[in-house]
């Protein structure tokens, strides 16, 4: 099975967090601008980016993002 990413699930797991987006930024040493751009799918996070946030937020890479089926590779 293949899959593609869809949209960002950043604020969402901020909000389950009770945590904003500055707060975030604060612990990541970033902009409040910068996690904004993540949330509202202008930049995609890197992969070193988005295990820090999902160490921050307790949650897996996996749950930062819509993933969306688009096929198999059997």
């Amino acid at each position: 099975m293949a899959y593609k990413v869809g949209r960002c699930l950043l604020q969402f797991r901020l909000d389950q967090s009770f945590m904003t987006q500055q707060e975030l930024a604060d612990k990541l040493g970033v902009t409040k601008q910068q996690i904004s751009k993540y949330v509202l799918d202008r930049q995609k996070m890197s992969l070193q980016v988005a295990k820090n946030i999902a160490s921050i937020l307790n949650c897996r890479i996996e749950d930062l993002y819509e993933w969306i089926e688009v096929g198999s590779n059997e």
